[in-house]
């Protein structure tokens, strides 16, 4: 069986790394590197698990993953059906803060983009900006020094918005070993795969070879989260997907397509994790459409 490696480098070839793909799906693995990571998700969609936090990422997002946090860009189901012809289109810049921040960023002038910079271990989530999506382009068709400088008038601009959304509440990431952080992968992938079933903590302790006991102390150790909590949260995750969608026939045709065991236990779990109801978030959505 092939090992997926944990880390994952990145070239030093340059401070600034910029990789633009239009592949099938996402890098299907969970996965972390030395450097931070700035993601446009141009064309796709899918769940983001970075650290303890999880949401679903939808075209046009843009993410920055700290150093050494655990991610994964899980594209939908639908990205992996050959007969689909569907494509991600990213663009991704990577930069290693620690070097960044003892070099170029050691001038004076630089000081709060500095500090920024030295506060990204959590990650974020940017507000929609066609500003920032513009520098990024300029990154990404510029080369050696005007790469720099536009760079830098990025990390301005994202430095100074307001109200933007951390992803993990902490970054523990760092402690992983590569053998914790490659379960910690098989984990996902099987609760991804099978989120639609009944899944025993028996069953997915079995998965990652350990105890039911000593699966709940380990899963909650490095995802600050219960087993049943997060696999409500993708659970509910992916309902929201089929309700923007409009493809379904009744709340309780989402309850049991998206694995729960009845309604009145899918209206609860909804409503906690989002904050409204089913038909709340239906209404809502509809009227941001409008």
């Amino acid at each position: 069986m092939k090992v997926v490696q944990f880390t994952i480098p990145v070239s030093k070839e340059h401070t600034i790394v910029v990789q633009e793909d239009i592949l099938p799906h996402y890098y299907n693995h969970l996965h972390r590197h030395r450097e931070v990571q700035i993601e446009w998700v141009v064309e796709g969609t899918g769940i983001l698990i970075a650290g303890n936090y999880m949401q679903r990422f939808e075209s046009g997002d843009v993410y920055i993953i700290g150093a050494n946090q655990s991610h994964i860009f899980k594209s939908d189901e639908v990205y992996f059906h050959p007969e689909e012809d569907k494509k991600i289109h990213s663009i991704s810049i990577f930069f290693d803060p620690r070097q960044l921040s003892e070099n170029l960023l050691s001038l004076p002038e630089l000081t709060v983009i500095r500090k920024f910079v030295d506060s990204l271990h959590n990650g974020m989530q940017i507000p929609e900006s066609d500003v920032i999506k513009k520098t990024i382009t300029e990154i990404v068709h510029s080369k050696e020094s005007m790469r720099v400088a536009s760079f830098i008038k990025l990390l301005h601009q994202v430095s100074t918005v307001r109200n933007i959304k951390p992803l993990a509440t902490n970054n523990s990431e760092q402690i992983i070993s590569e053998v914790e952080g490659i379960r910690m992968d098989q984990i996902f992938q099987y609760l991804v795969a099978n989120y639609k079933k009944h899944i025993s903590l028996t069953e997915i302790s079995e998965i990652a070879s350990l105890t039911p006991q000593a699966f709940c102390r380990y899963f909650k150790k490095h995802t600050d989260k219960t087993f049943v909590s997060f696999l409500n949260e993708l659970r509910v995750n992916e309902a929201c997907k089929m309700i923007v969608s409009g493809k379904f026939d009744s709340f309780s045709d989402v309850s049991y397509q998206t694995g729960f065991d009845n309604v009145t236990n899918f209206n609860r779990v909804f409503k906690k994790t989002m904050g409204q109801s089913p038909r709340e978030y239906l209404k809502d959505f509809r009227e941001r459409l409008i």
